[in-house]
C-alpha cells in the first residue's frame, strides 16, 4: 500500500474503503471483508448512519487500531461549535474508539466556522489526528483555509475520470491540503464501466476499467475509497499497485475530463435546499 504525508506529517493510505450506501445491517461484514482484504482506510460519516458497523469491525477485526485510518464525517445538522463538539463524542462512542484519524465537514452549510473551531480543538486534545473538508469548492475553500488556525488536511471532494478536479487540485495544494476522491467510479455514471478509452486502456494491461480508473488516481496522487458490498470487488479493487499507467495513458484518460459534477452543484438553491434538509 502506497501512503501520502498530510501537512501536519500524519501519513495516510492513498486507497481505502467507503461504506456510503452501505446499509447499517451489512457494514460491519463489508468492513470486516475489507480489512481482511487488505484495506486499512475506512471512510464514513455520522450521516451514512452505519459507524456503528464500522466500529464494531473495527473491534473484532484483529488489526491493532494503529494500523487503522478511520475517517468520519460531522453532517449539516451537527453544524455550529456546540453541536458539532457533541456529534464529534458521539461518533468516537459510536466507533468505539479512543480517536479519529481524519474528521472532515462533510458540507460546507450551515455554522462551518463554528463546526472547524470544534474540530480544532478535537484536534488540540488527541481526539482527531487530522482535521479537513468535504465538497469545498475553491471559493469555499479558501475562504475557510484563509482563516483557520489548522490548515484543513484534507478535501474530500467528487473525483473520477469525468470530473478530475486538476484546477481545485492545484489550488488546494497551495494550501498544503490532500484532495481524497469520492465516487472514483462515478457511481457508473456516464457510461463509465463501458467507456472505450478505459476499456482499451483495461483490455492493455489485462486489468479492469475501475481498476484503471482507480490505478489514473493514484498516480495523480488522489486518495481514492470505492465501495463495494462483494469481497470479489474489493480484491479486485485493491490490486491496482501492480501495474503503472503510461504517460500516453494518462493524456488519452485526461481527455475524458468534462470539468463539472455528475451528480449536483452547490451553486444551485434546490441541491443546498435538499441536502440541509437532511436530518433535520
Amino acid at each position: 500500500m502506497e501512503n501520502v504525508k498530510l501537512n501536519n506529517g500524519i501519513e495516510m493510505p492513498i486507497l481505502g474503503y467507503g461504506v456510503y450506501q452501505v446499509t447499517p445491517e451489512e457494514c460491519e461484514r463489508c468492513v470486516l471483508d475489507a480489512i481482511s482484504v487488505g484495506y486499512r482506510l475506512i471512510d464514513t460519516a455520522q450521516a451514512y448512519q452505519n459507524e456503528e458497523g464500522v466500529g464494531n469491525a473495527i473491534v473484532k477485526c484483529g488489526v491493532s487500531r494503529e494500523e487503522l485510518f478511520i475517517v468520519t464525517k460531522v453532517w449539516i445538522s451537527n453544524g455550529g461549535y456546540e453541536k458539532a463538539k457533541i456529534s464529534i463524542d458521539e461518533s468516537l462512542r459510536k466507533l468505539q474508539t479512543d480517536y479519529i484519524d481524519l474528521l472532515l465537514i462533510h458540507q460546507p452549510f450551515n455554522d462551518y466556522y463554528g463546526t472547524y473551531r470544534a474540530m480544532e480543538e478535537a484536534y488540540k486534545a488527541g481526539k482527531v489526528r487530522a482535521i479537513g473538508v468535504s465538497n469545498f469548492y475553491p471559493d469555499r475553500f479558501v475562504d475557510l483555509a484563509e482563516f483557520c488556525e489548522i490548515k484543513p488536511a484534507v478535501n474530500q471532494v467528487e473525483t473520477h475520470v469525468f470530473n478530475q478536479q486538476v484546477e481545485p487540485q492545484k489550488i488546494m495544494q497551495e494550501y498544503g491540503t490532500q484532495i481524497m476522491s469520492w465516487g472514483p467510479f462515478a457511481e457508473g455514471r456516464n457510461g463509465f464501466f463501458t467507456n472505450e478509452t478505459l476499456k482499451m486502456i483495461a483490455d492493455k494491461y489485462q486489468k479492469s476499467v475501475a481498476q484503471v480508473a482507480l490505478r489514473f488516481l493514484i498516480q495523480r496522487r488522489v486518495v481514492a475509497i470505492p465501495k463495494s458490498t462483494h469481497k470479489e470487488r474489493m480484491i479486485q479493487n485493491f490490486n491496482v499497485f501492480d501495474f503503472a499507467l503510461s504517460t500516453n495513458d494518462m493524456e488519452e484518460i485526461a481527455k475524458l475530463d468534462k470539468k463539472e459534477s455528475l451528480f449536483f452543484s452547490h451553486y444551485d438553491p434546490k441541491i443546498v435546499g435538499y441536502l440541509v434538509g437532511l436530518g433535520k
